[in-house]
Formats: structure tokens, C-alpha cells, sequence
């Protein structure tokens, strides 16, 4: 389609998936449009998920999701290195509590093992004590998954963003899409922002897939919203555990699960609750004591640490345990839907999948090498943090002055933030891109010096003008 303003391709959605998508198509020279109805990228399922970078041992071998998160998971291992995101390889250990589950790990390995994951291997209960000796009693044996790792969630979809961005890409946020009028040669995708014109229309919308997917003409799968309750505990409780401590995964969901975070923190959950409110984002007294009871089972030690913050994300759940991913040359269409919670692992194999898919079905892509991604700010806490870095101070002392104590947050890393390619457009963008508020007080002491800073930097631009 051709006129000022179309794009080769709209990509609605911009979460891990959406913005994956998006920087693998424009750094192939297709001109994009990054389409979201939220104010910044991730703040979906993205933000509030488990954190964990999965290897796919437990998925069901031979599945797209199985073959998707394999590869994925190595793609992001060696982009995180390139691009600052934070990454520690922890391992996991998936332990059997009864001897019910003792007799499920078996075919659990074997499972792994088909999915390619060779180095899974049974762990005795004295090792297993050993290496986790706050676990609590009754454990009667483990899996170890050596490749398991936990990463940023906030920091990968950035990353995806600011890449995309910097090759050419179009960012439109708050631009919910109200219909699609959809022709032979080119697509009208209307928003509440004005009318994006387009060839190819890629469906990453996550919790809204399926209504995106309808407008194009399709019926093939229908979201079933999961909640997922989680609870952060404080810096405090971190030595506690030393590796992912997972349950054995039931035909439903992979269980409450204990790990420690790449902020330093130990994250509890979630749970799993089919909702009819894509919107259903509530924490609720039955689900966070649910979690509390099952985390001072695994960790006893937890009964006495602190709660930071308590959170729950929507996974898109479908009928369909599998991923909802094709392309339709007709309609010049691609659906990457039904992601689930896998969705971040996957992101880059499932993106490199998409743009395959795309360019088989028509669409013409540059065929170049993979340009080095943007090194994001770094925000993990096993790393070296802007207020440690004596050199970094010494050329600018910002980067000594702490606004957040509690996540030791300085001046410099903020207005980085505020002035960088992606600035954020609320006080929950700044958290995710430099933690500051996330701490043990939530922002009760430097709530108003970092909303000084926010308002002085003024307000970021809005969606771009309509085409």
C-alpha cells in the first residue's frame, strides 16, 4: 500500500512478543508500526509474570511451543549478554513432595530429554538438602534443570523496542484498535488515535488476540484469561535459596514455585484462576494466603521475611495447550496468539518463526545480518550498579546521588531514563526501566523527589500523529 504514513507491516501489540516481532521485521528494512492501547511497551502479561527464563523441559515435546521456547531461550541467553540485560543462570530443581509426585520425575526427565534438555538429572534428598538447606522438611527427591535461569522482564521488551525503533519502526501507544477494514492489497487497522494504513497486519495482542484475529476474519481460538497471583518478598529473605525451587507441573498449570530475582528479591507463585475480566488484575485474600501457606511449606524460612509487593498478571490461555501462531498470504495476515506464559523465553524464536512465515507467504525482507542490539542501563542486582561505580561518578556526579535508598536508584539512571530513545510516560515506566519505588517502602520516602524529577523532565511525546 502505498501514500505517505503506510507501513509494510502493523504489529498490534507491544509486549515481549510484539516488540520481538517488531525489531526482527525492522531490522530486515520493513517499514513498521508498533501498534498498543497501553501507554508503554510490556506492560501486559510482560510485566508481570515469573521472570524466569524457561529451557521448554517440561513442554509437550513435538509441539510449536516445545520447538519455539527451545530456541528462543538460546536467542535471548546470548542477546541479554549483548544487550545488558540482566540474566543469572541459576539452575532449578523441580521437587517431588509425595510420593506421587516421586513417581512422576521419571517421566518428567524423559520428557526433558525429548525436548532436547539432556542434562536434567535426579537429585537425592541429601544432595538436594545440601544444596537448598532452608528447604523444608519432606522433600523426597529432586530434579535438577541446570539451564534454567531467571532475567529482567522489564528490561527485555525495552530492549526489543529501542532496537526496533532505532532501525526505523513507528511506535503508536495508546491506540486501542476498534476495527480492521481489511482489503486485497492493504489494510486499514482503526484506532482510537486515527487510521493506520498497512499491507500486512501481525496479530500480537496478546490477552486480545483472538478479538484482533475476529476483525480479520478468523475463529480459530478463544482467550480464556489465567490469572496468576504472585508476592515479592524483601532483599532479606534472598539467602534463603539459592536455585528455582519448581513444582511438579500438573496438566494445568507448572505450580506455585519459589525463586529468587534478578533485583534481589525471592518472588512466590502464581496461582492459577481462570477469570472472565481481561482487565482482572485484583490480588485477593484467598489466592495470597493460598500462596503463603504453599511458600512457608516449601521455604519455612518465609513465615518471617518481609512482603514487598504483591501483583497479578493475565496469561492468554486457550483452548489449545499450543501456541496459535500462522500466516495467511490471502489476507496478508499473521497470528502469533495464545502465548501463554512462555511467551518471554520464546520471544526472539518466536518472532525469528513470524518473519519466516511472513516471507514465505510474500513479504520481502532485506535478508541482512542481525545488527548488535542497544546496551540497555543495567538494573539487576548481581551486577555493577551506576551508584558503585566510582569512575562513572567521578565523570558525573548524578550517578552518585541516591533518590530511591531502598533499590539505590541515583539521579543520573533517572534522567537517563526520561531523556533516553523510549522515555517512559508515568511513574510505572520509570520503575521498570530503573527500579526506583520498588523497594521495601513502595516509594514512601522518595515518592515526591521522584515525582519533581518526572515533572521537571516534562511530558514525553504522545502516539504519533495519525497517517
Amino acid at each position: 500500500m502505498n501514500g505517505p504514513g503506510a507501513a509494510d507491516v502493523a504489529v498490534i501489540g507491544a509486549g515481549v512478543v510484539g516488540t520481538a516481532i517488531a525489531r526482527a521485521l525492522a531490522c530486515q528494512d520493513v517499514s513498521c508500526v508498533l501498534i498498543d492501547a497501553a501507554g508503554d511497551v510490556g506492560t501486559g502479561t510482560t510485566k508481570a509474570n515469573t521472570a524466569i527464563l524457561h529451557t521448554g523441559f517440561d513442554t509437550v515435546p513435538g509441539t510449536l511451543e516445545s520447538r519455539l521456547l527451545r530456541r528462543g531461550s538460546a536467542l535471548l541467553a546470548g542477546y541479554a549478554r549483548r544487550a545488558g540485560i540482566p540474566v543469572e543462570r541459576t539452575g532449578a530443581l523441580l521437587v517431588a513432595w509425595t510420593a506421587e509426585q516421586l513417581a512422576e520425575l521419571p517421566a518428567v526427565r524423559d520428557k526433558a530429554h525429548r525436548n532436547g534438555c539432556t542434562d536434567v538429572r535426579p537429585v537425592a534428598v541429601a544432595d538436594l538438602y545440601r544444596r537448598e538447606p532452608h528447604l523444608g522438611p519432606g522433600a523426597l527427591g529432586a530434579l535438577e534443570i541446570p539451564g534454567e535461569a531467571i532475567i529482567c522482564p522489564w528490561t527485555t521488551p525495552l530492549a526489543y523496542a529501542t532496537q526496533a525503533l532505532a532501525a526505523g519502526a513507528r511506535l503508536r501507544l495508546r491506540s486501542r484498535v476498534t476495527a480492521i477494514q481489511a482489503g486485497r492489497t492493504g489494510h486499514q487497522v482503526v484506532t482510537s488515535t486515527g487510521v493506520v494504513r498497512c499491507r500486512w497486519v501481525v496479530n500480537a495482542a496478546g490477552l486480545y488476540s483472538d478479538a484482533i484475529d475476529a476483525m480479520m476474519g478468523g475463529d480459530r481460538f478463544t482467550i480464556r484469561p489465567r490469572r496468576g497471583e504472585l508476592i515479592v518478598f524483601d532483599k532479606l529473605a534472598r539467602p534463603l535459596l539459592r536455585s528455582i525451587l519448581l513444582p511438579v507441573p500438573t496438566a494445568r498449570t507448572k505450580g506455585v514455585l519459589v525463586a529468587p530475582t534478578v533485583y534481589g528479591n525471592v518472588l512466590l507463585g502464581p496461582t492459577a484462576e481462570d477469570v472472565g475480566d481481561r482487565g482482572d488484575t485484583a490480588t485477593t485474600r484467598a489466592g495470597l494466603d493460598a500462596l503463603l501457606g504453599a511458600g512457608h511449606r516449601i521455604l519455612p524460612g518465609l513465615a518471617a521475611a518481609e512482603v514487598t509487593a504483591c501483583y497479578a498478571g493475565l496469561r492468554a490461555a486457550t483452548q489449545d495447550r499450543d501456541y496459535q501462531i500462522w500466516a495467511d498470504p490471502d489476507r496478508r495476515y499473521a497470528c502469533a496468539g495464545g502465548i501463554r506464559s512462555t511467551g518471554l523465553s520464546a520471544s526472539l524464536g518466536i518472532a525469528e518463526y513470524v518473519t519466516g512465515l511472513l516471507a514465505g507467504a510474500g513479504l520481502r525482507l532485506a535478508g541482512r545480518p542481525e545488527p548488535d542490539p542497544p546496551v540497555m542501563p543495567y538494573i539487576g542486582q548481581a551486577g555493577i550498579r551506576p551508584y558503585q561505580d566510582a569512575a562513572r561518578i567521578a565523570a558525573d556526579p548524578e550517578y552518585g546521588r541516591i533518590v530511591c535508598h531502598c533499590e539505590r536508584v541515583t539521579r543520573g539512571e533517572i534522567r537517563d531514563a526520561l531523556a533516553g530513545p523510549l522515555p517512559p510516560t508515568d511513574l510505572d515506566g520509570l520503575r521498570r526501566r530503573t527500579r526506583v519505588l520498588n523497594g521495601r517502602c513502595q516509594g514512601f520516602y522518595c515518592a515526591a523527589a521522584v515525582s519533581a524529577l518526572f515533572a521537571a523532565a516534562g511530558q514525553p511525546p504522545g502516539p504519533e500523529p495519525a497517517a
